[in-house]
């Protein structure tokens, strides 16, 4: 069991998403165009969509010790976004956030992206490591901010649904090496 207190920051609490988390996470996060411009999901377009995800994120958390989570403020538990862990392996997983609007510019990404750094190191993920589109530089600078270092470009790898382009893009990758054993 991982340590509860991880899941917490100073002004955010991460969590499970529920079932009834469906209209705040469609209506704040999912089925906005400007907030899912960036992600590799396509935006919701009805809450059966946002219900698919929570039903995902189920799954993921039957199968792993970690899963989706969502970003909540500490102060009156209003979604502020999402992030998580999706794993590969039991040493390997990838992570990534959206945060809405009003969430946008105030530090929550990079607080909510240092917990998961440590959730993930607290359940034996070594590398963990996340994509970018190469324009989004916002995404950089958190990600560089947290200590994530690129990589490389993994050229027309991701398709973007909500850029308005089929073609994939080239995305950065980033990673951390978490502490673990090492071998000689």
């Amino acid at each position: 069991m991982v340590d509860a207190s991880l899941y917490q920051t100073p002004r955010l609490r991460l969590r499970p998403p529920r079932r009834d988390d469906v209209a705040e996470v469609f209506e704040r996060i999912a089925s906005d165009p400007q907030v899912t411009r960036w992600v590799s999901w396509p935006m919701h377009t009805a809450r059966a969509d946002t219900e698919a995800f929570l039903s995902f994120a189920e799954s993921e958390w039957a199968k792993w010790p970690v899963g989706p989570l969502l970003i909540t403020s500490q102060k009156d538990a209003t979604v502020m976004g999402s992030t998580g862990l999706a794993f590969e392996t039991p040493y390997r997983a990838s992570t990534g956030f959206v945060l809405a609007m009003d969430a946008w510019g105030k530090g929550f990404a990079s607080e909510a992206l240092a917990a998961v750094v440590n959730i993930a190191a607290a359940v034996h993920v070594r590398r963990l490591y996340a994509l970018c589109h190469v324009r989004h530089e916002r995404s950089v600078r958190v990600l560089e901010r947290c200590a994530f270092v690129r990589e490389g470009i993994l050229h027309q790898h991701t398709v973007f649904p909500n850029l308005g382009v089929p073609e994939p893009q080239d995305v950065y990758c980033y990673s951390q090496i978490l502490a673990g054993p090492h071998v000689v």
